[in-house]
């Protein structure tokens, strides 16, 4: 393997030994940190990830030649003794493998990561905001608490990467770090879902036979076992409270159309709890996907994508839910909003009403020629902005000091 140039190195033109922190390698934030680390070119970054937990993620880092070690003590519920344990073994580890840069993802391992690291002695140290621990309805003593810890952090953190001018504009707000150490970065379309053939959806009922769109729609419908004339709304992410998937149920409810059917992919701690509302209500068909890792795949199924969350940073499931035309309705919660424009990309609504969710929904499905112009604009919008190349240049300035930055980022993607 071919040593990269000096100014990518730590030190003689070695590469950068860069430690991905993240409590668990899944969802949306995993999703995230594991694009990212397959961005960066393997002859300047070293990139070893380190999970409390994960799935299909870590056998996908796995695939792709990335490092990955397991620690099951960073885990995501606060709990001191496994904290403390997660605290000395990130510690150790640190020390022993001489990193260069740690960059830590979410609150719990931003917690944990950044202080290992400080203590380790790294020479830089680099977390990304995919959201924030403190919300609106916490305590406010809560609020003030995660607050403070939050800032505590912040001073020995070089960078922040915001996912979402919504989430950098809550960390310059709360003075979390200084405004010159915060910046906003996007999601990934990869460039095989950005190339497949997949066009803005024209809506129920517009379909011509026989077109890209609608044979990845058929495909889809096939893979999840729907009928081809079904109206389907669907929801992707982890089954948690932060994701809300019982104000999805409710919206269904409150949609009260013959012929819908709901569709939620991804698995999560409340899979259970959910099975047993979709079931035990009346209402219409709900299908709960489980965990699967043909998502974009099986987004051309929808007619409508929802986004019920109670908080979010920037959700890569809306994100490629537009890049295959679908037209979204999201809660207006932290970084939506840069993707979900009102009435030009989506439809917004707040968080914890579904029964406006299902309005939204409804006017979509009863306004083609609209929602057909909204899908297109965030097609358009988001196919062109959020790109591989830009997640690699964002982590080549954060990992590296300003004087040593490269002039150019040629992207390799394992």
């Amino acid at each position: 393997m071919t040593a990269a140039p000096a100014r990518h190195g730590a030190g003689g033109g070695r590469p950068l030994h860069v430690a991905t922190v993240i409590t668990r390698l899944e969802g949306g934030a995993g999703t995230h940190a594991l694009r990212g680390a397959r961005t960066l070119d393997p002859r300047g970054y070293q990139v070893t990830v380190i999970t409390g937990s994960g799935g299909r993620l870590v056998d996908e880092a796995d695939a792709a030649g990335l490092e990955v070690l397991v620690e099951p003590s960073l885990r995501a519920p606060i709990a001191l003794r496994d904290d403390l344990r997660a605290l000395g073994k990130l510690d150790a580890l640190l020390r022993d493998r001489h990193f260069d840069v740690v960059h830590t993802h979410c609150a719990k391992a931003g917690a944990v990561g950044r202080l290992a690291a400080r203590r380790a002695g790294v020479p830089r140290i680099v977390h990304t905001y995919h959201g924030f621990p403190f919300h609106e309805f916490q305590s406010a003593a809560r609020q003030r608490a995660y607050i403070a810890i939050e800032r505590r952090l912040g001073r020995f953190t070089d960078l922040a990467l915001c996912v979402g001018s919504g989430v950098a504009v809550e960390a310059v707000r709360r003075r979390l770090l200084e405004p010159q150490r915060i910046r906003t970065i996007g999601v990934v379309i990869p460039e095989a879902e950005r190339s497949a053939p997949c066009l803005p959806h024209p809506a129920p009922g517009g379909w011509a036979e026989g077109s890209p769109a609608a044979r990845a729609r058929r495909r889809a419908r096939l893979a999840l076992g729907l009928p081809p004339e079904a109206v389907v709304i669907g929801a992707v992410g982890r089954l948690t409270y932060q994701k809300a998937p019982e104000d999805f149920l409710a919206a269904l409810r409150s949609l009260a159309r013959p012929g819908v059917i709901g569709v939620w992919i991804g698995g999560g701690e409340l899979a259970g709890r959910v099975a047993d509302l979709a079931v035990g209500r009346a209402g219409p068909r709900v299908m709960l996907a489980g965990e699967r890792a043909d998502v974009p795949g099986l987004l051309p199924a929808f007619d409508v994508f929802a986004l019920p969350s109670r908080y979010e940073g920037l959700p890569t499931a809306v994100v490629e839910a537009m890049a295959c035309g679908i037209p979204v309705v999201a809660t207006a919660v932290n970084a939506v909003g840069d993707v979900v424009v009102p009435g030009e990309t989506g439809l917004l609504v707040p968080p914890g009403r579904p029964d406006l969710m299902a309005t939204a929904v409804a006017y979509l499905l009863d306004s083609p020629a609209d929602a057909a112009r909204m899908a297109a604009n965030a097609y358009a919008t988001v196919r062109v902005r959020y790109h591989e190349a830009a997640l690699q240049r964002a982590l080549v300035s954060a990992y590296t000091p300003p004087e040593s930055q490269p002039t150019s980022f040629p992207v390799s993607v394992q």
